[in-house]
């Protein structure tokens, strides 16, 4: 592959990236959570997996620990998480999310899927089915960070 064709690749791939973010953002607004911001999103999609430290939650987002304190206590008082003891670590604090913010992920989950079909009216379902796959094998795990 020539590098322009590299960087058309990417900057496509970007592209649908950032469309489905936006989607999904205005999904989620639109069902009731506003201010919520797309780093809202990406802290939520790794505290549904239990919980996580302000550490393992920086890390995730590619940000200072600093940074994901700020974003933790912005949360807390907007009701999307609280912390709690760690159940193994004692000095350690786990953050996990609230009923509202399940809410919020679940609001997050039905634009994500509405946007998605869309690929697959675009696509069809089988070309749809070998993207997630393609890009399952050249990103399976992420993580998924924001662009500040």
């Amino acid at each position: 592959m020539q590098n322009s064709e590299a960087m058309a690749l990417s900057v496509a791939l970007l592209a649908a990236a950032g469309e489905l973010t936006q989607r999904i953002h205005e999904g989620v607004a639109a069902r009731g959570f506003e201010g919520v911001r797309p780093v809202h999103g990406f802290a939520f999609a790794r505290l549904a997996a239990g919980g996580a430290t302000v550490t393992e939650l920086a890390a995730h987002l590619g940000v200072t620990k600093q940074a994901a304190s700020q974003l933790v206590d912005e949360m807390v008082r907007r009701g999307f998480v609280e912390r709690r003891s760690h159940p193994t670590d004692a000095r350690a604090r786990l953050v996990v999310l609230t009923e509202r913010g399940w809410a919020c992920t679940r609001a997050a989950e039905e634009s994500a899927a509405e946007a998605v079909r869309g690929w697959g009216e675009v696509l069809g379902e089988a070309d749809l089915a070998l993207l997630w796959e393609r890009l399952a094998r050249i990103a399976p795990n992420g993580p998924i960070r924001p662009g500040w």
